[in-house]
């Protein structure tokens, strides 16, 4: 199989989000961290890969709105590891001021937005945002936090203003450990086509996500990306070893050069989180 450079730059940018993801489940663990937090390991090719599209494809700078479970949002494109730290221990210097914690990560160097703490509201504020300044806008969500009734009329509103948007599904099948099937009957990439949107339900393969490059921010498009969970709901523990894990299945693909990067990697966030552990 074909390595190229687009595989190992979206290896690099999730290297780092599973590595950071990993010292802040052991600093959980160890009670140096003192709130909730939302971990996103497992789940970090995919703002990965949209974030390597977004600046080096794309080359061009969206509004970000997220939600918890967004340390891999706010590492893919470009925050400070530093101030996230800074955050996350509730020390000075953090990148929301060491205010918004885990959940309400905010950044202007990045264009990203801190979330309010309602589930899915990140959605029609985001849509708010992009409608006022036409600037193109991406949207994470949950399988969750779609389904709640301001989430569903907002992206209808999306649709009919025809707004430069790509809202982002994160699917992982579980509200905290409640499976869809339990939730509803539905799937979202059908909802985003009865608004007439493009819709689409595809895996966290990279390779998949590149080929709806195209289409981003000419017009509202949802994308439904399966994908798993390494860490369970605020890190109180992991999933099955035994599942899918794209960044083990990545790694692997691409081979000798991914272990040297990844053990580079590894090795500069212990030597970041060691620093400021030792303020504390």
């Amino acid at each position: 199989m074909k390595i190229n450079k687009f595989d190992i730059e979206t290896f690099k940018i999730a290297s780092l989000c599973r590595n950071f993801e990993i010292k802040v489940f052991e600093a959980i663990r160890n009670k140096k961290i003192k709130i909730p937090v939302y971990l996103s390991g497992g789940q970090e090719y995919i703002s990965a890969t949209l974030s390597n599209i977004i600046k080096n494809n794309l080359k061009i700078k969206p509004l970000i709105f997220a939600q918890h479970r967004c340390h891999s949002t706010y590492l893919s494109f470009g925050g400070d590891k530093i101030k996230l730290i800074k955050e996350l221990l509730g020390i000075k210097g953090g990148c929301t001021n060491s205010m918004g914690g885990s959940a309400s990560i905010h950044s202007k160097e990045i264009n990203m937005f801190g979330h309010d703490g309602h589930m899915g509201t990140q959605v029609p504020i985001g849509i708010g945002a992009c409608f006022t300044s036409k600037k193109p806008t991406i949207i994470f969500m949950g399988d969750a936090a779609a389904e709640e009734d301001y989430v569903l009329g907002a992206l209808g509103w999306a649709s009919t203003k025809k707004l430069p948007i790509l809202f982002i599904v994160e699917d992982n099948n579980l509200s905290i450990l409640t499976e869809k099937k339990i939730r509803r009957n539905w799937d979202m990439h059908d909802v985003a086509r009865s608004f007439k949107m493009k819709g689409y339900n595809l895996n966290d393969n990279p390779k998949e996500i590149f080929k709806y490059k195209k289409y981003f921010f000419k017009e509202p498009m949802l994308l439904n990306i399966n994908t798993n969970r390494l860490f369970w709901h605020s890190g109180a523990g992991i999933d099955d070893p035994k599942i899918f894990d794209r960044f083990k299945n990545e790694k692997n693909k691409i081979g000798k050069k991914a272990k040297i990067l990844d053990e580079k990697i590894k090795k500069n966030i212990d030597e970041i989180w060691k620093k400021q552990l030792e303020k504390l």
